[in-house]
C-alpha cells in the first residue's frame, strides 16, 4: 500500500493595533457598527490621493521580527499587488514583495520565510438580493507571516499558529481574535509518496477562523489528496475553502501564482533605509520586548507546575497578569504554589462559570488575594474555609481577614482552646483511645474527625492531631 508524506506551509494575516489605518489618518476600527464610517479619499482610492505609511505599523512588525529571531531589512519598499475584486477599491493592494520587513526566524520547530506589511481589504456581505461592501476595514494595517513548507502534521501547524497568536498578544501588536477575523490562517497542503524528494501539487485552504478548523481542514485535505493520487487522479493547484458544517474543503478558484499579480514598486511611496532610522534599531526594539510565551512557559515549567496549569497561564494573559501581581506579594515558594492552585482552579473556575455575576478579574485586588494566601499558609484558615471566603470575596471584595471573621471561619490553633475539645474526645471515645495506644494508627484519624465535629470544623486539624497524639499517650 502506498503511503504519503504531507507537507504544510502556513500564511497568517493579523490586523495590527494602531490608532489609524495603514496609509491614511482614518480610525482603525474595522468593527465599527456604522458602515463606511471610517473612510476617506485615500482608503477609498479617489483620484490624485497619496498614501502615507503608518510608522507604528512598521514598528510593530519589526518587533515581531525580533521576537521570532528574524533578520530585519536594511532596505524595504511597498509594492502594488494587482487584482480586481469589489473589496479592493484601488484595483490593487499595497503590499510587499521582494523586500519584506523581516526575513527568516522561527517559532518552535517551524521556520519562518518572511513577515511583511500590507493593507487589509474591505468586508463584503452577500445576500439573495445582492452584495454590499463595508469599507471600514479597507486600509487597516495587516501583517502577513509566511512559514517554510516544513510542517508535516496538523498538530504542529496548530501549535505554531497558537504560539504566534500569543506572541502578537504579548507584544500588544494585535488582539489576534480568530472569530472576529483579526487573525486569519491559510494552509498550503500537498502530499507526496513517502521517500520522494519531489513535493506534490500545493492546495491552499483559505480563511480558517479557529484552531479546530485549521486541524480539521489539514487532516481532511491530506486524506482527500492521498485518496485522489492513490486512485490515479491528479491534484489541481487551486484555492479551496473550508465548510465547517460539512467538515470538508470545497473548490473556490484556480490558485494564482505571484506573476499573476504583476507586482511592481508603488511609485507614490518612498523607499526606506531602515538601518538609518534609530527607532528601528534592533537592540532598541529588543529592549522593548516583554517575556515571550515560550520563555514564560519555560519559567512556569521550572516551578514544577502541571502542563495543563502552565498552558492556562501562558494562554490566558489577563489571568497570568493577576497571578504575577499576586506572586510578587508572596514570601515563599509554598505560598506561590498555593496561589497557582487557587488562581487556576477555584478563582478561574468561578469566573468562567455560566451565570457568574460577581466581580470581574480586572476589579479584583491582588493585595487582598495575597492576604488570603498568607492566611491559608499560616493555618489561620483551612482550605475549605479559603474556598468559602473566596466565594464571598468574588461577590463583595474586601479584606479576607474581615470576611473570615464574618463567616466564622478562623481555625482554632491555640492549645488552650483545643484542650477542652481534646478532653471531650478522649472521655467520649476511650475504646478508640486504647486502640491507638496499642498501635492502630487509623484510630487517631477517627479521633481527629470527632474533634473537628465538636469544633464545627473550626479546629486546625494539624494542631488538633498533634494535641490528641500527645494527650492519648500521656493518659
Amino acid at each position: 500500500m502506498t503511503t504519503f508524506s504531507p507537507t504544510i506551509g502556513l500564511e497568517i494575516h493579523a490586523e495590527l493595533n494602531t490608532h489609524s489605518k495603514m496609509f491614511c489618518g482614518c480610525k482603525n476600527d474595522p468593527d465599527a457598527t456604522e458602515v463606511n464610517a471610517n473612510v476617506c479619499p485615500v482608503c477609498m482610492a479617489h483620484p490624485g490621493v497619496l498614501p502615507v505609511p503608518n510608522e507604528e505599523a512598521v514598528h510593530q512588525v519589526l518587533r515581531v521580527g525580533v521576537a521570532v529571531g528574524g533578520t530585519l531589512a536594511t532596505f524595504t519598499e511597498f509594492d502594488r499587488k494587482n487584482y480586481f475584486y469589489p473589496d479592493i477599491p484601488k484595483g490593487y493592494q499595497i503590499s510587499q514583495y521582494k523586500h519584506p520587513l523581516v526575513s527568516g526566524g522561527s517559532i518552535g520547530p517551524v521556520d519562518i520565510t518572511r513577515v511583511h506589511l500590507e493593507e487589509d481589504t474591505a468586508r463584503s456581505s452577500h445576500a439573495e438580493d445582492g452584495s454590499l461592501v463595508d469599507f471600514n476595514r479597507a486600509g487597516v494595517p495587516l501583517m502577513e507571516l509566511v512559514t517554510e513548507p516544513c510542517i508535516h502534521d496538523a498538530d504542529t501547524a496548530v501549535s505554531f499558529a497558537r504560539d504566534l497568536m500569543l506572541t502578537l498578544r504579548y507584544l500588544e501588536a494585535s488582539h489576534a481574535n480568530l472569530e472576529k477575523g483579526e487573525m486569519r490562517i491559510e494552509a498550503n497542503i500537498s502530499v507526496s509518496q513517502e521517500g520522494s524528494s519531489e513535493l506534490g501539487t500545493k492546495v491552499e485552504v483559505k480563511n480558517l477562523n479557529s484552531f479546530r478548523a485549521v486541524r480539521s481542514a489539514i487532516e481532511y485535505e491530506i486524506d482527500r489528496q492521498a485518496e485522489l493520487v492513490s486512485g490515479g487522479g491528479t491534484v489541481d493547484q487551486e484555492t479551496r475553502g473550508w465548510d465547517d458544517l460539512r467538515q470538508c474543503t470545497f473548490s473556490q478558484r484556480k490558485k494564482e501564482s505571484s506573476h499573476d499579480y504583476r507586482y511592481f514598486p508603488d511609485p507614490d511611496i518612498p523607499k526606506y533605509r531602515l538601518d538609518e532610522i534609530s527607532q528601528y534599531d534592533r537592540s532598541q526594539l529588543k529592549s522593548s520586548l516583554p517575556e515571550l510565551p515560550w520563555e514564560r512557559r519555560a519559567a512556569y515549567g521550572e516551578m514544577g507546575l502541571p502542563e495543563q496549569t502552565v498552558e492556562l497561564l501562558v494562554s490566558n494573559t489577563p489571568l497570568q497578569g493577576f497571578f504575577e501581581s499576586v506572586r510578587v506579594l508572596l514570601d515563599t515558594d509554598t505560598q506561590q504554589r498555593l496561589a497557582v492552585n487557587y488562581v487556576t482552579s477555584d478563582l478561574w473556575g468561578a469566573l468562567s462559570a455560566p451565570g457568574y455575576n460577581g466581580l470581574l478579574l480586572g476589579e479584583l485586588s491582588a493585595e487582598e488575594f495575597a492576604r488570603l494566601m498568607h492566611m491559608v499558609d499560616s493555618g489561620d484558615i483551612s482550605s475549605r474555609g479559603a474556598k468559602l471566603i473566596l466565594e464571598r470575596w468574588l461577590q463583595v471584595g474586601g479584606d479576607p481577614s474581615a470576611l473570615a471573621d464574618e463567616l466564622k471561619l478562623r481555625q482554632i490553633s491555640d492549645d488552650g482552646q483545643l484542650s477542652a475539645i481534646v478532653e471531650q474526645v478522649i472521655s467520649e471515645h476511650a475504646g478508640v483511645v486504647e486502640e491507638y495506644r496499642s498501635g492502630k494508627e487509623q484510630a487517631l484519624q477517627f479521633l481527629v474527625g470527632q474533634g473537628m465535629k465538636i469544633s464545627k470544623g473550626a479546629a486546625n486539624p494539624a494542631v488538633l492531631r498533634d494535641a490528641l497524639a500527645t494527650a492519648t499517650q500521656a493518659k
